[in-house]
């Protein structure tokens, strides 16, 4: 880089809340299959402690000498339902308990892929998983799940659908937090870096390294200085920033991956909010000219944005994956917990902006009393936006226990805080319990 893309960065670190949100190495367990649980259980601490040994020091190695925060290490693994192999007990949780042991033990933020991709139907091994899920993640501290209920090719799995209207409902009991670690999807992605839905899939190889960069900051000061510009030079100026911004993580992954002598990945586009000020994706769309998000115009601005973001970010990797969508949780995003608050964006709006972002439904907290079959018809809706428009989607919903509108529920840190929001208290409970499947869209079949 030039003397100016050096000032430039520097800039962006201390004034605009650039980071690289996530280092994440991918570590393959099929080679740990052992027939037996407790065996697999070892072989997969081992495994994951012998891969994954230098990736904080390395993290923290590339932040100290470029001064580029890194903000999570994290590991994704195979998805756990695949590593039964002859053992019928599927006493997974003893799996979770040592990939979060082996988290602990190297210093990882969290390791995600406890997980089963059930979209076109459910092993004993997947249902005995997806069952598993509430003593999992009420049992261990950085272990995340995701579950893959429908995809474009395959439809959507309404059996699995309503099961984790349940799991979602039994995970949030009695401690909420619990259910930020588990994440719904249609069209999941094999190579995602982010939490809760990180996973290793079947694809990958033995081992890489996929980076996540985060610069909402960034990008709402490029848009703040030009502020009657016409939509062209506006979608310009997004995508001039999301070069420079993803030319971080393309870097700092090519770096880490040198240094851990493994293959590098991905980078993963997605704008990823904190609840700091000034790192805030629904600041940016208020910066468009909205008065706040939720506002009617707020879906085409998000369009923009995603639009313009993976136009200007792809052309700074060598190869782009994940999610790279623009992401809105609404904890852990400050001018979305205000609107949340305000009541000015409620769940409607954020299944519309689903359309145009890959989480719409996501860390929304629900009154705890919310009926699973409801929770499972959130599920429905949000797959089915993804299933026909060939995206990924996906729900982290967390209805809290003793919360209804009007309170707040504390998480914490990057987590941030949730106003409990309205749910429509329609009853979908007839069309949830009819069970089978949604077939796949007609341009699902493209052989």
């Amino acid at each position: 880089m030039d003397s100016k893309q050096v000032t430039e960065t520097i800039a962006m670190i201390r004034e605009e809340n650039l980071d690289i949100r996530t280092i994440t190495m991918g570590i393959s367990l099929l080679d740990c299959i052992r027939g037996d649980f407790d065996a697999t259980a070892q072989a997969v601490y081992d495994k994951i402690v012998t891969q994954a040994k230098d990736l904080v020091p390395v993290a923290d190695q590339i932040e100290e000498e470029f001064g580029l925060p890194i903000v999570n290490k994290r590991v994704s693994v195979t998805p756990v339902a695949l590593l039964a192999g002859g053992d019928t007990s599927y006493d997974f949780v003893k799996i979770a308990q040592a990939m979060d042991q082996a988290a602990k033990d190297l210093g990882i933020d969290l390791i995600g892929g406890y997980s089963a991709l059930v979209q076109n139907g459910m092993t004993p091994a997947d249902r005995a998983l997806i069952a598993s899920i509430p003593d999992a993640l009420h049992q261990t501290e950085r272990v995340c799940s995701s579950v893959n209920i429908g995809s474009t090719k395959s439809g959507m799995n309404m059996d699995a659908v309503k099961l984790m209207g349940e799991i979602v409902q039994q995970v949030a009991t009695p401690k909420p937090q619990d259910a930020m670690k588990l994440v719904v999807f249609c069209n999941a992605v094999e190579d995602n870096p982010f939490m809760a839905g990180a996973f290793w899939g079947v694809s990958e190889g033995d081992v890489a390294i996929n980076t996540g960069v985060s610069g909402p900051g960034v990008v709402q000061r490029a848009i703040a200085a030009i502020p009657d510009a016409p939509f062209e030079e506006l979608c310009e100026t997004v995508k001039k920033t999301a070069f420079k911004v993803s030319r971080m993580g393309q870097f700092v992954g090519k770096v880490a991956a040198e240094r851990l002598n493994v293959p590098f990945n991905i980078v993963d586009l997605s704008l990823a909010p904190t609840p700091a000020p000034g790192d805030s994706v629904a600041e940016i769309l208020e910066t468009m000219g909205l008065s706040h998000v939720g506002s009617y115009g707020t879906t085409a601005a998000l369009a923009l944005l995603n639009d313009a973001v993976k136009k200007g970010g792809i052309m700074a990797a060598e190869r782009v994956g994940g999610l790279s969508g623009a992401f809105i949780p609404v904890s852990e995003d400050a001018n979305m917990i205000a609107a949340a608050s305000a009541g000015q964006i409620g769940l409607e709006k954020l299944e519309a902006m689903t359309a145009v972002c890959s989480v719409g439904l996501d860390m929304v907290a629900v009154p705890g009393k919310t009926p699973a079959t409801t929770i499972a018809g959130m599920i429905a809706d949000e797959a089915a936006i993804g299933m026909i428009n060939n995206k990924t989607t996906a729900v982290r919903v967390i209805p809290v226990p003793g919360k209804d509108v009007g309170d707040v529920v504390e998480f914490g840190g990057i987590f941030g805080r949730a106003p409990i929001m309205a749910v429509n208290d329609g009853d979908s409970s007839q069309f949830v319990n009819r069970g089978g499947h949604i077939p796949a869209p007609i341009h699902s079949f493209k052989n």
